[in-house]
């Protein structure tokens, strides 16, 4: 059996591996990417414009980059909730769902809306959390999507009507299924003591996950308002993205809502994805362990190039935070987190560690350029950072991707509307067969 075994493991690799070669031969554009590293054109949207660089006479010239949710600028969304003291997440969540701003009264309901509607069904913790008890939280909000369909009683309509109330019921109960997760995985797997909280109503999301993620309850109108803003960041970000792109993919076949989102959750997972910021806070514990002075920019610069060179970190050649497949000169959401993160973190035990991220930044461009031998802009991403503000709002790690899917939710929902209205054609790109014709060998002569 072991020798059995053993050639169907080799066989895994011997007869899935494809020449590049062909890639070439037949101008494949892996990963739907262009040459130039711009993404093949796949759709149009009326939910977002991810704006990183201008094609000018067909050549791609680096630019400043933007995040514009429904025609709004995030930075006016995020600055204008700021100004009025206010949550800002709810606000977002709702233009994403209809494409318009709320009134005041608009925005008290659907606030009030997503409260009502947190609750999970009766026994669904006990029956679907607790009792299949998982070590990675995203893996647990994927599987809880799906049973969710269980509970549904007509959970294949996809009528205006009930998608708007899928789309409310999961933006809400997302949270709770999260710390539900947590709680269950620190109890079984790490022997902790599980904190179940009832919920309290008229709360924000943010609020709402800091209330029954710490043990005391207890939080701060800044904390909220920190983790509100991170919220707001990861709602939406165009529909090319892996995960979001999934979700068209799922929802052009015509399946279920709960199918498509489950299926978002598990691309965002990807270390190459949402599960980015798993592998930037890993990065930096290598860096702090091996940089002996962090102010010191030739060590640091030297050991971020021992990373590119595969020498150090953890072997990938990537320096985790830095790079974005849209951005060039700058991804909006890092700069305005940056400004956050800056402001939080001064005079506290968290300063110098900052400190150490922006000379990351600074000094990444170089070293790559220096290894790569390449002019390619680089800025940093909105992962650099975000790993960090959830650390100095005592967030554990196990929840930094969990926290982007809570959040991205919205924007899976909206790409979801749009791609049911205006799709009409299941997504089916073409692949192109590199394999040869065989005879058939009878079972006895093989």
């Amino acid at each position: 059996m072991k020798g059995f075994k053993e050639t169907m493991y080799s066989a895994y690799t011997e007869n899935n591996s494809i020449s590049p070669e062909y890639f070439d031969k037949y101008s494949v554009k892996r990963g739907l990417r262009n040459p130039d590293g711009t993404g093949v054109m796949a759709g149009v949207t009326n939910i977002c414009n991810v704006h990183g660089y201008v094609v000018d006479d067909g050549e791609k010239k680096p630019a400043e980059g933007k995040l514009i949710f429904r025609g709004y600028n995030i930075r006016d969304l995020i600055g204008r909730a700021a100004a009025a003291d206010r949550f800002g997440f709810e606000e977002v969540a709702y233009l994403l769902l209809t494409g318009r701003l709320p009134d005041k009264s608009e925005l008290q309901e659907f606030t009030e809306l997503l409260s009502e509607n947190r609750k999970l069904p009766n026994n669904f913790f006990e029956d679907m959390i607790l009792k299949a008890p998982s070590r990675n939280i995203m893996n647990k909000l994927a599987r809880s999507v799906l049973a969710l369909y269980s509970y549904d009683s007509d959970p294949e309509d996809i009528s205006p009507e009930h998608e708007i109330d899928t789309a409310v019921s999961l933006i809400a109960k997302m949270p709770v299924i999260m710390i539900c997760a947590y709680e269950t995985k620190r109890r079984f797997f790490t022997e902790e003591s599980m904190f179940m909280h009832p919920l309290i109503k008229g709360q924000s999301t943010a609020e709402n996950i800091l209330s029954t993620l710490r043990p005391d309850r207890q939080f701060t109108h800044d904390e909220a308002k920190l983790l509100d803003l991170m919220l707001m960041l990861h709602a939406e970000h165009g529909g090319g993205n892996n995960s979001t792109f999934s979700c068209r993919v799922l929802t052009s076949s015509g399946t279920d809502p709960y199918s498509a989102y489950a299926a978002a959750i598990g691309s965002l997972k990807g270390p190459r994805h949402g599960g980015a910021n798993h592998k930037v806070a890993e990065m930096m514990e290598y860096i702090k362990e091996n940089v002996s002075d962090w102010s010191d920019e030739d060590e640091l610069a030297g050991y971020l190039k021992k990373i590119l060179t595969k020498q150090a970190g953890d072997g990938s050649g990537l320096i985790y935070g830095m790079g974005h497949g849209v951005y060039t000169l700058s991804d909006p959401r890092a700069v305005i987190l940056k400004e956050y993160a800056g402001a939080m973190a001064k005079d506290t035990e968290y300063e110098k560690e900052f400190r150490l991220l922006e000379s990351v930044e600074r000094l990444a461009p170089g070293s790559f350029s220096e290894v790569k031998h390449s002019g390619k802009a680089m800025c940093a991403n909105i992962d650099l950072y975000s790993g960090f503000v959830y650390k100095m709002l005592g967030i554990p790690e196990d929840l930094f991707t969990p926290l982007f899917a809570v959040s991205r939710m919205a924007g899976w929902c909206a790409h979801r509307f749009e791609e049911i209205n205006s799709g009409k054609r299941i997504i089916r790109p073409a692949y192109k067969s590199v394999l040869r014709e065989k005879k058939y060998v009878d079972l006895e002569n093989r």
